[in-house]
């Protein structure tokens, strides 16, 4: 379907189901490929495997979120441009993203290749996990120039009405990385570098098929000269901001947990914190492919200033994240102990133990959580990166960060509630955000049809 039909004149139920549903499906596939990754990594190599890759992930997700900082902070205006019709300025847009998620990816994976083992040091690691999580690092961190652009191709890609495609390719990198990681674990024995090899081939396969729609001139981005400007970078920057600084931030929150895991449960609490973490891949993408996926079609209809049609398909969102949420709180509450299974070997008594517990208080996170995902969304499509960078920032860091203190006589049951705790101090801030702007938009309108009013008489 041709972008401008899909976006503009398809009604909202339509319209969400036919962006979100491949949206879904795309976040599904590489959750179930974040399972296998988990379950073959503690089941084959071990639960010291399982700490180092869980220890060192913070740093691979910050060296991904540079792309998608470019990619999200670009798409905005891209959508806004191609909302007012103004494809050449949209093209222009696309190309000077993309030059620059190739630079910056070579200049942070050179920096990540170099200080690998120091990082994990500092984090207060032994040699054993250090040396693990250094070779799994490095290698994302060689491929890095040309596999992170794949966090932004695939939004310009939906941007363009690609979504079936977008869908097709997510679920082909999945399915190659978990062959390939099966092929490399299992058969060769490749150890701890072969997780992260086949996930890096598989995006750099991805990567190529991707871009071959935009290099044939076939859809309504293409590639142009490349033109920097400060304007240019400011709205990259500013509109990529919320997203960055949730990865960014959330990940250096997560390692500050990691030193306290290490602290008061050493490699064990850690794992358990893993298994939190893939539990939570069960979860949260779907909700975050509900949200992400309208992105390009808010951002395009807030530059045809078609306000109404925003809101009814806003309205559809809320309603079907709140609904998913709740159940999904239940299943987890109620199969606890068959996902934990998934992660840990059945004779690890202690870490099943403490995964179980730790599970049963975090899944009260997602009864609130929706609510500042989808705010936050909707706040960075419509080109408001402050408002949805005070959700993103208090989500990720501000609130976590102080219940990690506030709650440190309680232990580890304290990180565990950590998570349900900040999504609910969250979702009040972004709920009060949301009806600040709503109240603020109704007020211009009328201001606006007043206007046009006394023009007319």
């Amino acid at each position: 379907m041709d972008y401008k039909d899909l976006y503009e004149k398809t009604s909202p139920a339509k319209l969400f189901a036919i962006v979100t549903i491949p949206g879904v499906i795309s976040m599904l596939v590489s959750t179930l490929y974040q399972i296998i990754d988990g379950a073959i990594v503690g089941k084959i190599l071990g639960s010291t495997a399982f700490a180092a890759v869980h220890l060192v992930m913070p740093l691979v997700v910050i060296n991904f979120s540079i792309a998608d900082l470019i990619g999200v902070g670009s798409s905005v205006p891209i959508a806004i441009k191609l909302g007012e019709k103004d494809e050449k300025a949209a093209s222009r847009i696309f190309s000077s993203a993309c030059l620059l998620i190739v630079v910056l990816g070579a200049i942070l994976g050179t920096i990540l290749f170099l200080s690998a083992e120091y990082l994990v040091r500092l984090m207060g690691a032994d040699e054993e996990i250090v040396a693990m999580s250094a070779q799994y690092l490095r290698i994302y961190a060689v491929s890095s120039p040309f596999t992170t652009i794949m966090f932004a191709v695939d939004n310009y890609l939906r941007i363009c009405g690609k979504v079936r495609y977008s869908m097709f390719l997510n679920i082909l990198l999945s399915l190659i990385s978990a062959g390939l990681e099966i092929l490399f674990l299992l058969v060769f024995h490749f150890g701890i570098e072969g997780a992260s090899l086949s996930t890096c081939i598989g995006m750099l396969i991805c990567v190529i098929f991707a871009l071959i729609p935009f290099l044939r001139g076939k859809l309504q981005l293409r590639f142009v000269k490349p033109q920097f400007d400060r304007k240019l970078l400011e709205s990259i920057l500013t509109n990529g901001a919320p997203s960055f600084f949730n990865n960014t931030a959330g990940r250096i929150t997560s390692i500050i947990v990691n030193i306290f895991l290490l602290r008061l449960g050493g490699a064990t609490a850690v794992s358990a914190y893993g298994v939190l973490m893939y539990a939570d891949g069960l979860v949260l993408p779907v909700l975050y492919g509900l949200c992400d996926s309208l992105q390009p079609a808010i951002g395009y209809n807030y530059g045809a200033k078609n306000y109404s049609r925003i809101w009814a398909i806003e309205r559809i969102c809320f309603s079907v994240c709140g609904g998913l949420s709740v159940v999904m709180t239940a299943v987890m509450l109620l199969l606890k102990e068959p996902v934990v299974n998934i992660f840990v070997r059945a004779g690890d008594t202690a870490l099943i133990e403490m995964s179980v517990q730790a599970l049963s208080l975090f899944a009260f996170t997602y009864l609130t959580r929706w609510i500042s995902m989808a705010t936050q969304s909707y706040m960075s499509a419509i080109g408001k990166p402050g408002q949805a960078t005070v959700i993103s920032l208090s989500l990720a860091f501000i609130f976590p960060n102080l219940f990690l203190f506030g709650l440190r006589t309680l232990g580890l049951n304290g990180l565990w509630l950590n998570t349900p705790l900040t999504s609910l101090i969250a979702a009040i801030l972004a709920a009060a955000l949301l009806w600040s702007h709503y109240k603020r938009e109704q007020k211009e309108a009328f201001a606006e049809a007043s206007k046009s009013s006394l023009n007319h008489v």
